[in-house]
């Protein structure tokens, strides 16, 4: 066994615990935590300064698009991102296999322990059945146009089953690239399997603008890719409020960037019976729009609230600690023992693996993160994580 002391331990289901220990088997399951002074004179625990808190888990990442990292131009726009995310993602598959391998060993040293990861192809498969991170694979699915939504669907299905016996789902990858067919397909999927959702929700302004008056930018866009979109008709309302009725409510669902998401659309979707869980990946909001969500207001609403870091197209690292440094940079208010639920145990919960993940309780294998460089208990610059199991 080993027994780890630091200046606090972060449960994060309970309080700090001020000058605690705690101790892991071999395997680094959680045996004891404890705040008697007897134990602080065991022999055998290591001193440490900083805080001890669970592994993070990462709710919403890009493995396959790792190969991309400084080639998309950082602030354009999410459509300009997207026109150049397409137009350079091509590239030789060892090439992307190796670039994924390695951040998925850049996750672990990072201090993440479990990854809600987007995929598009089968590529990431092998990486991810040998890799130390437990991983659920949400396939994304594409098409606005009405006439392909089956074959749309039938291709992730495929997928869906090429990565399994790792946990995977299909999900629709944002309001503007799925049409209403392919929700109510995703729709009656999920309401007779289990099949978490990870949808890409209101990154940016023209998003809205287009759902509300079929203007902006995303007519230009689909005029790129050669879509027609004649048939499709403007909403009057915001993108979330025209496809939230589309989406199950028998699975939880996360809504990811969140950039531009408003307090109407928060009360018009606590008016709906949807297991709606948030995620915010700031660093890569910053990337593409240059601005962040309006955090304040989702964090007193009774939702679950997760963390992601996107893909390395759209960030500089896949660290969970960069993302929380960011929003306490950015929302003062923000305390660290809120940032840490939203990294570790919020995750774990959407994702179902709450009974290992997500907090530091005597039977769970959560990892143990040790977090240094803080002043009192807020992050700083010099703030650095390591893993300690």
């Amino acid at each position: 066994m080993k027994s780890f002391r630091a200046d606090y331990v972060f449960p994060v289901c309970a309080d700090p615990v001020k000058n605690g220990i705690v101790t892991v088997d071999d395997f680094g399951k959680i045996v004891a935590i404890s705040d008697q002074p007897s134990d602080h004179h065991n022999p055998n625990a290591e001193h440490l300064h900083g805080i001890i808190c669970p592994g993070f888990v990462n709710t919403h990442c890009h493995l396959e698009l790792s190969h991309m990292q400084g080639k998309v131009e950082r602030g354009t726009g999410l459509v300009n991102f997207i026109k150049n995310l397409q137009a350079l993602r091509n590239s030789e598959p060892r090439e992307i296999e190796a670039a994924a391998a390695a951040a998925d060993a850049a996750m672990y040293q990072q201090g993440i322990v479990a990854v809600g990861d987007i995929s598009n192809s089968t590529i990431t498969a092998p990486i991810k059945a040998q890799s130390k991170l437990y991983y659920h694979t949400f396939v994304e699915v594409f098409s606005f146009t009405p006439a392909r939504a089956d074959a749309a669907f039938q291709s992730a299905l495929e997928i869906v089953e090429y990565f399994r016996p790792l946990p995977a789902s299909i999900t629709p990858h944002a309001p503007y690239s799925v049409s209403k067919e392919l929700f109510r397909m995703i729709k009656n999927y999920t309401d007779q399997h289990p099949n978490l959702i990870s949808m890409h929700n209101q990154e940016c302004d023209d998003e809205n603008k287009f759902f509300r008056y079929k203007l902006g930018e995303f007519v230009s866009l689909y005029e790129h890719f050669g879509i027609n979109i004649d048939f499709f008709k403007p909403q009057a309302r915001n993108s979330i409020q025209s496809v939230l009725p589309l989406l199950s409510n028998k699975q939880p669902v996360l809504l990811v960037h969140n950039t531009c998401t408003n307090l109407k659309d928060i009360y018009f979707i606590k008016r709906f019976d949807r297991k709606i869980n948030w995620c915010f990946c700031p660093n890569a909001n910053l990337y593409i729009e240059g601005k962040l969500p309006k955090v304040d207001l989702f964090a007193d609403q009774g939702f679950n609230i997760t963390l992601g870091t996107d893909s390395l197209a759209s960030n500089h690292t896949l660290s969970i600690l960069d993302e929380m440094l960011v929003l306490q940079s950015n929302f003062p208010k923000l305390d660290l023992s809120r940032l840490l639920e939203w990294g570790t145990l919020n995750g774990a919960q959407f994702l179902g693996i709450d009974n290992k993940y997500g907090s530091i309780q005597a039977g769970k294998t959560p990892g143990l993160n040790l977090i240094t460089g803080l002043d009192g208990l807020r992050l700083t610059g010099n703030s650095q994580v390591k893993r300690l199991v």
